[in-house]
C-alpha cells in the first residue's frame, strides 16, 4: 500500500502562523503588507512542502525500493546511483532478482552491494 501525504492538514496551522506573525508588525502601506504576505506565504508553503516531503521519506526509508516499479527519483534516492544508471535499470525492468543488475551489465558489483539491502523485486 503506497501512503499519500496531503498537504491541506498543514495550511491552517501556516495560516494560523502567517496571522499572528502580521499582526505583530505595522507595514508603512497597504503595498508593503502585500509584498510580506506574499513572501511569508511563499516561505510558509515552501516549508510546508519541505516538511511533507521529510515525512513521506522517513515512511518510506525503512521499506526496500522494488526495482520493477520504482521512478528514476526514487532510484537516484539509492547511494551512488547516477542518473544513467537509474535509466538503465529502468530499461532493464522486469527483473526476478535483485542481484539481475549485476549479471545483466546492469550495474557493477561494488555498486550492487552498496543498494542490495535497499532493494527488492515482486
Amino acid at each position: 500500500m503506497h501512503r499519500h501525504v496531503s498537504l491541506r492538514w498543514l495550511y491552517p496551522g501556516v495560516i494560523l502562523l502567517l496571522a499572528s506573525f502580521l499582526s505583530c508588525i505595522q507595514p508603512d502601506n497597504p503595498q508593503d503588507l502585500k509584498e510580506k504576505t506574499a513572501k511569508a506565504t511563499e516561505d510558509a508553503k515552501r516549508d510546508a512542502k519541505a516538511v511533507a516531503e521529510g515525512i513521506r521519506e522517513g515512511w518510506s526509508r525503512d521499506k526496500p525500493l522494488n526495482l520493477n516499479t520504482a521512478t528514476k527519483d526514487q532510484l537516484l534516492t539509492l547511494p551512488g546511483i547516477t542518473g544513467t544508471e537509474a535509466d538503465r535499470i529502468i530499461a532493464e525492468r522486469p527483473y526476478h532478482e535483485t542481484d539481475e543488475l549485476v549479471s545483466r551489465h546492469v550495474l557493477p558489483k561494488s555498486k550492487y552491494d552498496r543498494i542490495a539491502d535497499l532493494v527488492k523485486v515482486k
